[in-house]
């Protein structure tokens, strides 16, 4: 098979889809792995590290999409990369396609099939794919709440550990999934006074695990959301529905009850945030002010750590690039449920029953789109 990875165009987006290391485990076994030039510079990575892996360097990421079968990406495919696919290409990559239906229109439209990261499931229901860099993004929101919260950047004035004989910032946690279990870690590391708020009981029994007695967890309710968004001094948004559009949990009344200079981290925007006030943003401009909340809503934060980044995305992604390169696409998708859970489009057809619902469109089971 030949499998193309082009630089990513996204901006502010410095992974790439392959590392050398897996560029070599798939030439390895006799495929064609063709990079665009520059694709790896984002992780310390130049041509010559790829070509000495026996991959082949692309001069232009036209000369990629044009040859590959499959295309192995980090972020969804832009609106001019959209243009180069066709309907024999196979695209394996984040998509989100939930909360962006121009997206979703050209997928179906060109008539490829796309697998998306973030609906891949594994034998216990979890997300394999997705959880690398809800990890990352859990413990970066901690991190750049804390220094948005600082008084030259519009904050509170507040010291996230606080200090001795003044009490540390209130740290909330919507979410006690992987992001939000790894948020809520980080904060109660740096000494800031944490509460997790989650639907389900058994998440939140996990919660101690990963992030400490110190956290507390609570089974989360309007009444309990608006009473801890009062005096939250940092909110962290990790909700996820597996594929469905993020419930918009904080609406635009309760801003009026925050602190000015309170700072929201959105991490739940790419699959459209799930605060009312919501909007994406850049590394380069990564916030906005509502009502006096400060807004941090970078649709790719993981792509400020690229190195780190690409390296804990391929441990998880590099055994289902095998299969569909060593069975076909086809083959490896049915025989293998759980990379299937990660169809998304197609031949034209919406293929995962949550993403179609979120667009308000219908849905075909996978099974039966792949005949």
């Amino acid at each position: 098979m030949r499998i193309g990875v082009p630089r990513e165009i996204k901006a502010d987006e410095y992974r790439v889809g392959l590392t050398p290391e897996s560029a070599r485990a798939l030439a390895a076994r006799g495929h064609d792995v063709l990079v665009e030039s520059g694709a790896g510079r984002g992780i310390g990575a130049d041509d010559a590290a790829y070509a000495a892996a026996g991959a082949t360097i692309a001069a232009a990421a036209a000369d990629v999409w044009a040859a590959a079968d499959l295309v192995v990406k980090v972020k969804e495919p832009q609106a001019e990369e959209r243009r180069r696919m066709r309907a024999s290409q196979t695209l394996f990559t984040y998509l989100h396609l939930a909360g962006d239906p121009a997206q979703a229109r050209d997928l179906l439209a060109c008539g490829a099939t796309c697998i998306a990261y973030e609906t891949v499931t594994d034998a216990d229901g979890r997300l394999p794919l997705l959880a690398p860099m809800s990890e990352i993004a859990g413990r970066m929101s901690i991190l750049v709440g804390a220094h948005h919260l600082q008084a030259p950047h519009g904050g509170r004035g507040v010291l996230i550990a606080g200090a001795t004989g003044v009490a540390p910032a209130k740290v909330l946690v919507l979410g006690a999934g992987v992001a939000g279990a790894n948020a809520a870690r980080v904060a109660a590391g740096v000494g800031a006074d944490v509460v997790v708020l989650d639907r389900s009981p058994a998440a939140l029994a996990r919660l101690p695990a990963v992030a400490g007695a110190a956290v507390r967890g609570s089974v989360a309710t309007p009444e309990l959301l608006a009473e801890h968004l009062r005096d939250a001094d940092l909110v962290v948004g990790a909700v996820l529905v597996p594929g469905a559009a993020a419930p918009r949990l904080i609406s635009r009344a309760m801003l009026a009850t925050m602190r000015p200079g309170a700072v929201i981290v959105d991490i739940a925007i790419d699959q459209g945030g799930c605060c009312e006030t919501s909007r994406p943003t850049t590394h380069h401009e990564p916030t906005f002010v509502v009502d006096g909340v400060i807004h941090y809503c970078v649709a790719n934060m993981p792509g400020a750590v690229p190195r780190t980044s690409t390296f804990a995305l391929n441990h998880a992604t590099l055994p289902h690039v095998l299969a569909l390169a060593e069975h076909g696409v086809a083959a490896a998708l049915a025989r293998d449920a759980h990379l299937r859970q990660g169809l998304n489009v197609h031949a034209g057809r919406l293929t995962h029953a949550s993403v179609a619902a979120a667009l308000g469109l219908p849905a075909v089971d996978p099974q039966a789109a792949l005949g």
